[in-house]
């Protein structure tokens, strides 16, 4: 029976490429064998697989787009958390555009240039606004109906490991944030 299992089988996290915050859904990436591993680790870091985020933020992001480069490391008061910081930290770099504005909300997509913990969620709340819901990086009282904060991985793009084919993926909204999206349209937040 053991000559069925796959290679992957040795790898650490058993083919998890890349990692989702908790409580954030949407699209992952998960390899079947050692060779599409190493393959779909290496397009992650050199960032020829792309991947897109919808986030609902707290506030009116006034520039319609923008890239934060900072560094992330370690909070020095909460173990827990990420923050930036001017020194000792890893390189994170965030572009954002602003999808729809709400008066207190905005609709924005990021898009990942490096894969930082919690990166969007440090990045949002080191501009002034956090994601709604977040439990670690805004914890203040949210109207909506949420688990966690209104983050969705929403594409991914990448090159098959055997194939060579460029191929996109795109989930759709879990059903919380969908219906966050469709109160502010109505105009029931602003």
């Amino acid at each position: 029976l053991l000559h069925h299992v796959p290679d992957i089988i040795n790898v650490p996290r058993a083919g998890i490429v890349h990692r989702l915050d908790k409580d954030t859904g949407g699209i992952m990436i998960c390899a079947k064998n050692d060779a599409a591993h190493l393959s779909l680790s290496q397009q992650i870091q050199a960032k020829t697989a792309q991947r897109t985020y919808l986030a609902v933020v707290r506030g009116n992001i006034k520039t319609d787009s923008g890239v934060i480069e900072t560094l992330i490391a370690r909070d020095k008061n909460d173990r827990k958390k990420m923050a930036v910081v001017k020194e000792g930290g890893r390189d994170a770099v965030t572009e954002y555009e602003v999808l729809e504005r709400f008066g207190k909300y905005t609709i924005v997509r990021c898009r990942l240039r490096t894969g930082r913990t919690h990166q969007i969620r440090v990045h949002m709340e080191y501009l002034g606004y956090p994601l709604v819901g977040d439990p670690k990086y805004s914890p203040m009282k949210t109207p909506f109906s949420i688990q966690g904060q209104a983050l969705h991985s929403q594409t991914l793009e990448f090159t098959h490991p055997r194939t060579g084919e460029r191929l996109s993926f795109e989930a759709p909204l879990p059903e919380d944030m969908h219906k966050i999206v469709t109160r502010l349209r109505l105009g029931q937040f602003n």
